[in-house]
């Protein structure tokens, strides 16, 4: 490659793609263009208006653990529209509702007593269990960590209801990288984090820009622009074509606006499927590639809003509900997370149903599953208190990677011929199979930019950076 300033092309306008362009034309590393086939950056963790709001694709938070360095670039780039906000969820357990974040109070005085005495019998017998460990699903790590009790009543249903399976049939990865609770110490402390005295810096609060959680990734990307990074927005990826020597280049096929152009890259990185991927190359990719990637299972999620012409439907940002009656998962309010007063007279409804393809409500229309929302809210004891003035529904087929039993191996094959392409870097949620945080995702992309160096991509330093990112255990 020659001493000019290397051109990197970067899939996709999420968290990690824009941080990664942000932070090389930051430092000066390379020139950038980012490809988006959809027209605003943001991705999952993207904002749109419906009936007159911001809303967000589902539930999303800046949680406090973000690392300080990115936490104080988001912080100046959005300036006083990066809002300090507390907490204020609760879960529906057993016929009882909860505060979470979990309050000693709330534990005293409104658990079910079956459930405590049960989960305070787990707690004392704990040890016995961790010496007859059964297996490495996600139901045996819960199980040993944790007792029938919490298990059964509460990660059990909502885990065949996130993810669609059995917790018999997940990886005990599952539960170490998605359940932060998922010992009875750090369950003390996590309740001790609303106790005074006890409670750590940011405890029971969480950041929230004033315009939406895509409020982030947009300024990023208004950022990496004013830096000089290009982004061509409706563009979509068609082929990709490896290098065939040490000094060629990628080429990326695209179409957009009905043309279909190629563009050059010295370094292509990728944050898109890392199951798409091997599709997009095609031609000279192993047979177990393929086969790897048809292995890998994603969740789909259907994300149904319904506008209400009130001015608040609970002081709640998020209802949370286990129950395996109930078909939704999470409920929530982004008036109550942005504490957006512009909107006085009407809110908006997110309300959160895991499915795929193959469940019946995939192909429902709005209507229906509006009323379905309406009917199981009405279930779990909060009802709508008037018909909704419009329904919208959003489809996810990929929000959710399922790391059902035995998917390390498909994902090493996938993991490792990604790395054998020169001058390919695939990270980022989708690009490494992982259910990180936004903030996990911008803590890879400024990693990736501090690994592009004068002398190529170090991936000794990227290898490190990757055993760091295999610790990331998701902030609910």
């Amino acid at each position: 490659m020659s001493a000019r300033r290397p051109r990197v092309v970067i899939l996709g306008a999420g968290p990690a793609g824009v941080g990664g362009a942000y932070k090389l034309r930051q430092l000066d590393r390379a020139d950038v263009t980012v490809l988006e086939q959809h027209a605003v950056p943001g991705g999952n963790a993207g904002s749109f208006r419906f009936a007159g709001m911001r809303v967000d694709f589902g539930s999303h938070r800046l949680h406090p653990a973000t690392d300080p360095a990115i936490m104080a670039e988001i912080a100046r780039l959005l300036g006083d529209d990066l809002l300090d906000r507390p907490r204020h969820g609760r879960i529906g357990l057993r016929g009882r509702w909860i505060h979470f974040p979990l309050k000693p109070q709330d534990l005293l005085l409104r658990l079910d007593p079956g459930f405590a005495l049960g989960t305070l019998r787990d707690m004392l017998t704990g040890p016995l269990r961790k010496r007859q460990p059964r297996g490495d699903s996600f139901a045996d790590v819960l199980m040993a960590n944790l007792g029938p009790t919490i298990c059964e009543s509460f990660y059990f249903p909502y885990a065949r209801k996130i993810w669609g399976r059995d917790p018999h049939e997940l990886s005990g990865t599952q539960a170490r990288r998605r359940v932060a609770a998922g010992s009875f110490l750090k369950l003390i402390r996590k309740v001790l984090n609303a106790v005074p005295g006890f409670k750590p810096p940011g405890a029971g609060r969480f950041f929230y820009p004033r315009q939406g959680f895509g409020q982030i990734t947009e300024a990023y990307a208004t950022a990496a622009s004013a830096a000089g990074a290009e982004f061509r927005y409706g563009a979509r990826v068609t082929r990709l074509v490896p290098p065939t020597g040490s000094d060629d280049p990628w080429r990326v096929e695209v179409a957009q606006d009905g043309v279909t152009t190629q563009l050059e890259a010295d370094h292509l990185w990728t944050t898109i499927p890392i199951t798409v991927l091997a599709r997009l190359i095609g031609d000279g990719v192993p047979q177990a590639v393929h086969d790897a990637a048809a292995a890998m299972e994603y969740r789909g999620m259907l994300l149904v809003y319904l506008a209400l012409p009130v001015e608040q439907f609970t002081e709640f940002d998020a209802h949370y509900f286990p129950s395996g009656d109930l078909r939704i998962t999470r409920l929530s309010e982004p008036k109550n997370y942005g504490d957006l007063r512009e909107t006085p007279g009407r809110t908006v409804l997110c309300a959160e149903l895991p499915a795929g393809p193959a469940d019946p409500w995939w192909t429902m229309d709005d209507s229906q599953l509006g009323a379905l929302v309406a009917e199981d809210l009405a279930r779990a004891g909060v009802p709508l208190p008037v018909a909704p003035t419009e329904v919208l529904v959003r489809r996810l087929p990929q929000a959710y990677p399922i790391y059902a039993t035995g998917y390390e191996a498909p994902f090493a094959t996938l993991d490792a011929w990604a790395d054998s392409l020169p001058r390919l870097l695939s990270y980022g949620r989708q690009g490494l199979f992982a259910h990180d945080n936004t903030h996990h995702a911008l803590a890879m992309a400024y990693a990736a930019a501090d690994c592009l160096g004068p002398e190529g991509f170090d991936a000794t330093r990227w290898a490190a950076h990757r055993r760091v990112f295999e610790t990331h255990v998701v902030e609910d």
